[in-house]
Parts: structure tokens; C-alpha cells; sequence
């Protein structure tokens, strides 16, 4: 479908299990999709490429929306760089450089979780105000804020999934973040629930013990994020936000910590629209990669 009113953008989500790349029109004329599994970057990258330049013709921009940590300071000689990642392979990658010098197109930058949030505020579940928070639970755990209807930078990029978090009663996991060891990440992420049980997140029964923790953690750091950010809905995707019996458990924990002391009607009262799954729901990094394209 030929358009000539609005630019043909491209996005690239990159994750630490899976890349998907996308070209078309967002959010609802996506041309071309494919994902494919995170491997080395030069198999990844390859795989990359290959798809863009199989297209009729290049996007107009692309946008990255990566795993990290990344340097998104555009004043920095490693601007585009994943950088100081638990994926060793990755580290000091050019993700950006590589993809833009080798396509010569215009190319966005920015963490997974920051691209996700500009999509919901696009198209998604936050289109209707200006100040949000999105949470990723899955592979790593990382969190993006919209704030004036602009995602938050500063010194880096906003790194959430690291909170040091008061354990839960009874928990004595070390911890899997190489990095933090028993900080969210460390605590929540789905490889952390992997390590701590021997089975996946998918093949916990709802009733394990395991909600139990994994509510405790995920509902401390949504208070202190509410408190910290005031934003005017809190969505929560990723592969562990799946299961939806954490989003009842999640909502009344965080009732429960603010203890009436945050006034706001959402909070109090519509808590079940306040915290809520992404409304672009699996396609919320892709669609929002393709979101960071609209800002060249």
C-alpha cells in the first residue's frame, strides 16, 4: 500500500532473548514483521540488515529501542552503544552506528523500555495523558517514563530493574543479577524466578509460592516509582506480566503501601485502571521503536 502523506518507519526491538524488526506504517499498517532469536551481534545484526533490505524499499527512519545498559547521550563518541550489559557478547556494541552507516538511514535510539512507554503513549494505553510509567518484567526487568509527553533522560537513562528492594519475609534467594545480586532485577526478572524454582515463570501454578515473592517485589517498586515519578498510569508488559493473576495482587500491595497518603482518585479508587497491561500488548516494543523513528 502506497502512501505519500506519512513516512515509511521502520523499528528494531532489541531484546535479550529475541530481535524483532518491523517496517510500515504504525500503529495499525505494519507491512513486514520477523523475529528472531538474540544471538551473537554479528548473526543478530546480519539478520537485521537482511531483513530491511529485503523491503520493496528502505524506511524513511528506523528507531532502535534496545536492552542495555546503552549510552543514549548524543554528545557521547559511544552514543548508540549497548554498553555495560550482563549479555557479555554484547558489550560495547554500536548498535545504532552499525545500523545506520550501514543502511544510511536516519536512525532513533533509546532503551526497550523507554521506546515501549513512547508507544503506549502513542498509540497505547497511555494516549490519553501526558505522565506515565512502564514496567517490563521478562528477560531483564527495566523501566521507561513518559514525563510531559517525553521520555526521561539524564546522567543516563532511567535503570529501574535495579532498586534495592527490602526482601520479602522468608526469602533468603542470593539474588541473580551479576551485577546487584538480590536487587529487582535480581529478585523478579524471569531468569531470577528460573534460578530460584528450576522452571520457568509459564510452568508455575498460580498458587506457588513463588506469586507470593514475586508480588512482594513488583508492587515495593511500583509504590516507590509512584512515589518518585507521580505518573498518571503505571503499565506493566513483559513475559512474567503474562500471568494475570499478578495484576490483582500487584494493585492491592500498592494500596496497601501508600496506606491513603498518595490522594489521587486513580489510586484510591480506580486502581484497576491505573495499573494496567500494555494496550499494544506483545507488540508495545516493536510498535515503539517505530514511535522513536517519529521524533527525526
Amino acid at each position: 500500500m502506497k502512501r505519500t502523506s506519512t513516512p515509511l518507519l521502520g523499528g528494531i526491538e532489541a531484546g535479550g532473548t529475541k530481535f524483532v524488526c518491523a517496517v510500515g506504517y504504525p500503529p495499525d499498517n505494519i507491512l513486514a514483521l520477523e523475529q528472531f532469536p538474540t544471538t551473537t551481534p554479528l548473526k543478530t545484526l546480519g539478520r537485521t540488515l537482511d531483513f530491511f533490505r529485503s523491503q520493496p524499499r528502505l524506511p524513511d527512519a528506523i528507531g532502535i529501542a534496545t536492552f542495555g545498559p546503552v549510552d543514549v547521550r548524543p554528545t557521547s563518541d559511544t552514543f548508540g552503544f549497548i554498553t555495560s550489559t550482563p549479555k557479555l557478547g554484547w558489550r560495547n556494541t554500536d548498535l545504532a552506528g552499525f545500523v545506520a552507516c550501514s543502511l544510511h538511514v536516519p536512525t532513533a535510539f533509546d532503551t526497550d523500555v523507554n521506546g515501549a512507554a513512547v508507544g503506549e503513549h502513542a498509540w497505547g494505553a497511555g494516549q490519553d495523558i501526558e505522565n506515565l510509567l512502564y514496567l517490563s518484567v521478562g528477560t531483564g526487568f527495566g523501566g521507561g517514563a513518559i514525563v510531559g509527553g517525553v521520555p526521561v533522560h539524564g546522567l543516563v537513562h532511567p535503570e529501574m530493574g535495579h532498586l534495592i528492594l527490602p526482601r520479602a519475609e522468608g526469602d533468603d534467594f542470593k539474588g541473580h543479577c551479576p551485577f546487584h545480586g538480590p536487587c529487582l532485577e535480581g529478585m523478579a526478572s524471569g531468569p531470577a524466578i528460573k534460578a530460584r524454582w528450576g522452571i520457568p515463570a509459564e510452568s508455575l501454578l498460580p498458587d506457588h509460592i513463588a506469586w507470593e515473592f514475586e508480588a512482594h517485589y513488583l508492587s515495593l517498586a511500583v509504590t516507590n516509582l509512584i512515589l518518585t515519578l507521580s505518573p498518571e498510569r503505571v503499565i506493566m508488559g513483559g513475559g512474567v506480566m503474562q500471568q494475570e493473576h499478578l495484576f490483582p495482587a500487584i494493585r492491592s500491595r500498592v494500596q496497601s503501601h501508600l496506606n491513603g497518603y498518595v490522594q489521587a482518585y486513580a489510586v484510591l479508587h480506580d486502581i484497576d485502571r491505573y495499573i494496567v497491561p500494555p494496550g499494544l500488548g506483545n507488540h508495545a516494543g516493536v510498535l515503539g521503536a517505530m514511535g522513536l523513528a517519529l521524533s527525526l
